[in-house]
């Protein structure tokens, strides 16, 4: 495993970090049994530093449960984050972070973010709340060790960011298939002058593996079929010294494996020209197929009308990625279309709550028509009309 400085604490944090945001689940519920296996692996392979948030559903606990009853604690760094989401007022500061060092089993926080601050409107309210006094005051307590933030906006915005506090270390969205999208390469470069970056969503949510178009699957095997897009995906981040920790949510063994073999080569520079026509070539064809910039995160969910929204626009993409065939084989599944109460976009009454809560501001009620209009033309429509009345 490769260590990256943090310039502000001093810490080594290895540059594979563990997202327990998607961990694997059975039946809805995490399963513990096969996070705990997950978890005792990842540390011993040298990952120290595991990134959650209140609203990863059943996360802190299942992580603070783990670490505690295997001694594990003092071997890692926890990050976490505060829901500003579902912050009211000043009093829910501590309503929340009091609730989290309960979930996770700790008292302290090594790494707390400010979760999903979009723009310096969001960062004004919470001044005008006392947001800094807070973090004073926990900071000097020792609850917190380094404060930061999560960010999903423009990168304008991201620019002023970085200079309205004093941050201890930052977190954004970042990967190939698009140098410009939120942070970009520009705040990447900026924030890393002041402080250490983590980097989410480096495979775009699993987009970058499982779900490239052919040509550009073709392009990566083409090249060394014995380097994985995963590999791909993971290496063009590490090649820039900028990026202190890589987040990787590891749902399989295999997947865990694989990153550690990974990380225990990464360094800055390892990528050469070669490469990088590489990279610009398959980002080029990805541009062209990947029409919504969803990332499967699941924040919109769930839908008050129940809609499959992330399933949606997954099959969308694919219908352009790999042909409108699979992408509707894809849809007819995650929507049910051919159910009595199919999950599709024709249920959304426009409410604008998944919007809200959408951390890539994708416009999620048109989005939903354009799944539709492609997805459900007129005769697939009147063929279903058809099928459901002998439902």
């Amino acid at each position: 495993m490769q260590y990256r400085k943090d310039i502000k604490s001093g810490n080594d944090l290895s540059v594979l970090g563990f997202g327990c945001m998607r961990f694997p689940r059975t039946l809805g519920s995490i399963d513990m049994k096969k996070t705990e296996q997950l978890i005792q692996s990842a540390v011993e392979g040298g990952v120290n530093y595991f990134d959650t948030a209140y609203i990863y559903p059943g996360s802190e606990e299942a992580l603070g449960t783990i670490l505690d009853k295997n001694g594990l604690r003092e071997k890692v760094y926890i990050a976490t984050k505060m829901p500003i989401i579902l912050t009211k007022g000043p009093d829910d500061f501590d309503k929340y972070f009091n609730k989290q060092l309960e979930r996770l089993r700790t008292g302290y926080i090594d790494y707390y973010l400010m979760h999903m601050l979009t723009d310096t409107a969001s960062w004004e309210r919470l001044h005008a709340w006392g947001i800094e006094d807070w973090i004073a005051g926990k900071k000097k307590s020792g609850l917190i060790r380094q404060a930061g933030f999560s960010f999903h906006g423009s990168q304008g915005e991201f620019l002023k960011l970085v200079d309205v506090y004093d941050w201890d270390f930052c977190q954004i969205q970042y990967n190939y298939s698009d140098e410009n999208y939120q942070a970009g390469v520009k705040g990447l470069k900026k924030a890393a002058e002041k402080m250490p970056v983590m980097i989410m969503e480096p495979l775009l949510g699993g987009k970058l593996t499982v779900d490239l178009p052919r040509q550009a699957a073709e392009i990566w095997k083409k090249a060394d079929a014995e380097v994985t897009p995963a590999a791909r995906g993971l290496n063009w981040i590490w090649d820039q010294k900028e990026a202190v920790v890589v987040l990787s949510g590891m749902g399989e063994k295999n997947q865990l494996e694989e990153n550690i073999r990974l990380a225990d080569k990464a360094a800055p520079g390892m990528l050469n020209e070669e490469d990088r026509e590489l990279y610009c070539r398959v980002r080029e064809i990805m541009n062209r197929s990947f029409k919504i910039h969803c990332a499967g995160c699941n924040y919109c969910m769930p839908c008050p009308q129940k809609v499959n929204i992330p399933g949606c626009f997954a099959a969308y993409n694919t219908s352009f990625s790999l042909g409108w065939i699979q992408g509707m084989q894809q849809y007819a599944t995650s929507t049910g279309i051919t159910s009595v109460e199919p999950s599709g976009p024709s249920r959304c009454v426009k409410c604008g709550k998944c919007e809200a809560h959408c951390p890539q501001h994708i416009p999620i009620i048109q989005s939903l028509k354009m799944v539709r209009s492609r997805m459900e033309p007129l005769p697939v429509r009147c063929g279903l009309a058809i099928f459901r009345r002998f439902l």
